[in-house]
């Protein structure tokens, strides 16, 4: 039953995170937001671990507190940021930051709620990935780091069938987000140019996005584990205009 479902949200404080956690709200979860800045709405079954996902310190801090007053069954890895940068401007820090982010940090969460998970035998872990890991310019840290979310997924997944834990990946495409106003300007040609070559003719909403989370997260999608859906218009499949 969903109320009795704990999930831990990284990044659940805006954009795709906090839209999710008001889904799972709603839905009688228990919702644990990590995030450097407080969600900025309020719920008797939201609770708040201010983390700074980028400090490895923080997030074992985090990580050990949780699991010692909470059985977490359900982990969505959503917190993320981009760097974009031509090769030129580049940097090899620029990829550590990401890999800790998007998959060390991710890694620590687990660890710490697996044994609730293994004893329950049941568990959804989610991540929210990118198109992008299938290339994209400006990307060298992004997409490196979001593809090999899709491999530690996999990876998981083997590992951990056979508790009844499940383990996907969400990719969006271009979604209007915070994130997204971040790098294109709202209401410009290269908005309209950007939807006009996405397949469907449109960007994505966070609905679509949580959504599709809401999928994974469900007890009655059992049978699907090491997955990645790619929730992105096309992209995957056509060539976008970027």
């Amino acid at each position: 039953m969903s109320e009795d479902f704990i999930a831990v949200i990284t990044g659940g404080n805006k954009g795709i995170g906090a839209a999710l956690a008001h889904e799972m709200l709603e839905a009688g979860y228990t919702v644990i937001c990590l995030s450097r800045r407080e969600p900025e709405f309020e719920h008797p079954k939201l609770h708040f671990h201010q983390t700074d996902l980028l400090d490895q310190a923080q997030v074992s801090a985090a990580a050990e507190a949780i699991a010692a007053e909470h059985d977490v069954t359900h982990l969505i890895h959503n917190a993320g940021l981009i760097f974009p940068n031509l090769i030129e401007d580049a940097e090899a820090e620029d990829i550590a930051g990401l890999a800790q982010l998007h998959l060390g940090s991710a890694l620590t969460l687990l660890k710490a709620f697996l044994p609730s998970m293994k004893a329950n035998q049941f568990g959804r872990v989610l991540f929210n990935g990118s198109r992008a890991a299938l290339g994209a310019k400006t990307r060298t840290a992004y997409s490196a780091s979001k593809a090999g979310m899709i491999g530690m997924a996999r990876t998981w997944a083997l590992e951990l069938a056979q508790h009844q834990i499940t383990v996907n990946v969400v990719a969006p495409g271009p979604v209007k987000t915070d994130n997204f106003w971040g790098i294109i300007p709202k209401g410009s040609e290269q908005e309209q140019k950007l939807a006009d070559g996405i397949p469907v003719g449109r960007i994505g909403t966070v609905e679509d996005i949580t959504n599709a989370f809401m999928f994974f997260a469900d007890p009655k999608s059992s049978f699907i584990t090491g997955q990645t859906l790619f929730v992105c218009g096309g992209m995957s499949v056509g060539t976008a205009l970027l």
